[in-house]
């Protein structure tokens, strides 16, 4: 039995769009309400839609009285959660996992239900769902323009519960520095007392901490480049398999 709970990205968005909205979601409203109401079915035909080439993220004219502010997030919050979690948010055709047969019901619903044709469709999952078929917690997003999108269906398992503290270290080039910092100071640690010599000296220990700093920066500065891995902040919106 799991001790931790899995985390849900969808409350991680609704946490993060409530602590970047001021006003609350009243803010949300009325950005939809003066935006929208001034905006100008079958599988086969929505999965086609899903695998062309996006383009441009236009608006869709949605009926606000129909929406659920639940759903509407800000790029604002969704780059922060894929920073944070290492994810990507990258137009449909891009994405190389299987759609549920609830997100293409979603989408026909919300196209009677507001009357409109749903297009340039977004996705949000870990990167190995853009390579491989994985089932890691994608969602799927359709843009209202302004840098607002429109949630219409999350599915597949939940992500890890330590996924975040595990990615922290790629988010930047200083979590990364301060990660092998840390983890240096800990393998020095480790190194028994009198090792190199009976009494042990501060100065011994200063040159132990940076053999062990550039033996693990080796490493990882190694790896880096040989799996062409990127840190969180360039890679959200990147389309490229060696930035994963």
């Amino acid at each position: 039995m799991m001790l931790l709970k899995r985390t849900n990205i969808h409350e991680k968005l609704l946490r993060e769009q409530r602590l970047n909205t001021n006003a609350g979601e009243s803010k949300i409203i009325n950005w939809v309400n003066q935006f929208l109401k001034n905006t100008p079915a079958n599988n086969a035909r929505i999965l086609d839609k899903l695998k062309q080439q996006n383009g441009d993220a236009s608006a869709t004219a949605f009926a606000f009285d129909k929406l659920d502010t639940e759903r509407i997030f800000h790029e604002k919050s969704i780059k922060k959660i894929c920073v944070d979690y290492r994810l990507r948010f990258l137009d449909t055709h891009f994405f190389k996992g299987t759609y549920p047969q609830e997100a293409l019901d979603e989408i026909k619903h919300l196209e009677e239900a507001h009357e409109t044709s749903l297009s340039n469709f977004k996705i949000m999952a870990p990167s190995k769902m853009f390579v491989l078929n994985k089932t890691d917690d994608p969602l799927l997003f359709a843009p209202m323009g302004n840098g607002y999108y429109y949630l219409i269906h999350k599915w597949g398992n939940d992500l890890h519960p330590l996924r975040k503290l595990l990615m922290w270290p790629f988010k930047t080039f200083e979590t990364l520095v301060f990660t092998i910092m840390l983890s240096s100071i800990l393998a020095t640690l480790l190194v028994p007392n009198g090792m190199f010599a009976p009494e042990q000296s501060l100065s011994q220990d200063v040159m132990v901490f940076f053999f062990m700093f550039k033996s693990i920066a080796a490493v990882v500065i190694y790896y880096g480049f040989a799996l062409g891995k990127n840190f969180n902040t360039a890679i959200w919106k990147c389309q490229y398999d060696k930035a994963q």
